[in-house]
């Protein structure tokens, strides 16, 4: 699967890996392992994959009150 961008050209990995530094990916996951309607174990997992400067970003946004996400969009 080949994505596009607005000019019809292919995406080189390398640029998607770049956007998703640039931006951020936030990874969150749950599984519980249960046993007769026992929950015997429960597992949370979030993930936040960033490049330094963005992670800073985030932390400085968030210190201030700001908001991460555009009003038109992210």
């Amino acid at each position: 699967m080949a994505l596009r961008t607005a000019h019809n050209d292919e995406l080189a990995l390398a640029d998607l890996l770049d956007r998703a530094l640039n931006k951020g990916v936030v990874l969150w996951g749950e599984a519980t392992i249960s046993l007769a309607g026992v929950e015997l174990v429960y597992v949370g997992l979030k993930v936040l994959v960033a490049s330094y400067g963005t992670a800073e970003r985030f932390r400085g946004a968030t210190r201030s009150g700001a908001r991460l996400i555009k009003s038109e969009g992210i």
